[in-house]
């Protein structure tokens, strides 16, 4: 039977607890989603050699997630919007399950890499379906900042969690079950959704699907996207990274026309165009680069420099999900006293100090007293961040544009993620060969050679958190009473039960 009640009628029928059960499962998937773009990672030589994978086709493994996700995300989002946000959450779960066993399974290159495509398409569905439900299940302004503190703490401490995971598998068990242990998870999640999650109804539809958007600005995203990972392999000025970013530019550019024009479009440009919306996605295409500085090369530092197992090197993370969570839980408390904006400058300020403390790492430094302390202050940099931009992104959005809204959100971070993984790691390649050249009688040269170049790669990483401090300063201009205006308004969400 369908109920027009609002959506905070809707889950007070089933109780407070009811709701926390239905955000545990958003969560759970929302985490998986999240740590699969990095669980793979130090499995990768693992599985390079076992299905003989050629080392220029390896980057496929993580290539194929992350160019399928970012191009189609627009596209899950407003797929959800129209067809129902647990709809497409439930499809996503059951395509996520499968296309992970998939991979898992895979007898060589060609199904792995098919494998983890699949598996970005069906994130695709389920990341923006995630964010939204979270949006539209908690309406009263201090549960919603706790719920959005939690779900952004999974968000950010997602990769970390990643990493550790994947070391703990690779060592204990195989690489495959960096992958086929999504499939469980998954079931369990379906079964939690199926049980706890609220049914929505459907955006009303006036027109048919923007067809002409949807293409343009898929394959827009997908040429950026895989633009910037070849320019790690070929170059910034090799004429395939060039031609791929100039496609991608003017598919985007032919995408706003499109909007501008039609009637019923994928994107309405009224989303990003609000000025606390368009400065969260701009933090949220800065801030992931800087989080790759830190993930990438922390990660070959664990392991090259200091010579750690796989599971050491992920356990070392560990302060990075424990620094988020504290700083996310003191976020959702303030958050409706203080607003946004002076909670996201000090998570900007203390995640450019923590990488330039990290920029100072030198030969022959350990973990204690070199990175520990650097790590904690960007943990608890990133929760205020994530927090706050997922709050103003989403606040006062249209219940009908739930769904892309969230998936805008994801496409900036998926490609802010991409843009930092192909500039960061090309400019420490270029870095490590010129000191190599410049120094060539120094003792232990190789790895003094690595360690200055990831001293680089953080001093550029700061520098996005640094470009982050103007943007949060003069466009996050949202005070307390305007996010509990944008829950109230929130409230006419018409739910099923």
């Amino acid at each position: 039977m369908t109920d027009t009640a609002s959506a905070a009628d809707a889950p007070g029928k089933r109780g407070s607890s009811a709701r926390w059960l239905a955000l545990a499962v958003i969560a759970l998937a929302q985490l998986m989603v999240v740590l699969d773009a990095t669980i793979v990672t130090i499995a990768l030589p693992f599985a390079q050699r076992d299905l003989e994978i050629s080392q220029g086709n390896t980057q496929w493994v993580m290539t194929a997630y992350t160019l399928i996700f970012g191009g189609l995300l627009l596209l899950g989002g407003r797929m959800a919007d129209y067809l129902g946000r647990r709809n497409i959450f439930i499809a996503g779960l059951i395509g996520f399950a499968a296309a992970s066993a998939l991979a898992g399974l895979a007898q060589n290159g060609a199904q792995l890499f098919v494998g983890r495509g699949l598996q970005g398409a069906f994130a695709a569905l389920l990341a923006p379906a995630a964010l939204s439900l979270v949006s539209v299940t908690f309406t009263e302004a201090k549960e919603r900042a706790t719920a959005f503190s939690i779900f952004a703490g999974i968000s950010a401490a997602g990769a970390a969690i990643g990493l550790l995971a994947g070391g703990a598998l690779t060592e204990y068990a195989s690489w495959r079950w960096t992958l086929l242990v999504n499939a469980p998870i998954a079931i369990i999640a379906l079964i939690g959704a199926l049980t706890f999650v609220l049914k929505d109804v459907p955006a009303p539809r006036t027109g048919g699907y923007d067809v002409p958007g949807a293409v343009s600005v898929t394959f827009g995203l997908v040429a950026i996207v895989y633009g910037f990972s070849r320019a790690a392999e070929d170059g910034w000025t090799a004429g395939s990274t060039l031609g791929l970013l100039a496609v991608g530019v003017v598919l985007l550019a032919v995408f706003v026309g499109v909007e501008r024009r039609s009637a019923n479009p994928l994107l309405p440009l009224r989303i990003p165009g609000e000025i606390n919306r368009g400065g969260a996605l701009i933090v949220a295409l800065l801030v992931p680069i800087a989080m790759f500085a830190m993930f990438l090369f922390l990660s070959f530092y664990f392991q090259n420099t200091l010579g750690y197992t796989p599971l050491k090197a992920g356990v070392a993370f560990l302060p990075f999900p424990i620094g988020i969570a504290i700083s996310a839980g003191i976020t959702s408390t303030l958050l409706p006293k203080l607003g946004p904006r002076p909670l996201m400058l000090a998570g900007a300020v203390l995640g450019t100090i923590g990488l330039l403390w990290l920029a100072q790492l030198g030969f022959g430094d350990g973990y204690a007293f070199s990175v520990l302390p650097a790590q904690s202050l960007i943990a608890l940099g990133m929760g205020p961040l994530f927090v706050g931009m997922q709050a103003v992104a989403l606040h006062q959005v249209d219940e009908q544009d739930s769904g892309v809204a969230s998936a805008l959100l994801n496409a900036a971070q998926q490609v802010g993620g991409a843009v930092g993984t192909a500039l960061l790691t090309t400019i420490s390649v270029q870095v490590a060969k010129d000191y190599v050249i410049d120094n060539p009688t120094v003792s232990d040269l190789a790895a003094r050679a690595s360690i200055h170049s990831y001293d680089v790669a953080f001093y550029v990483g700061a520098g996005f958190f640094l470009a982050a401090i103007p943007v949060i300063a003069l466009m996050i201009r949202d005070k307390p009473e305007n996010l509990i205006e944008g829950a109230e308004d929130d409230v006419k969400v018409p739910m099923a039960v």
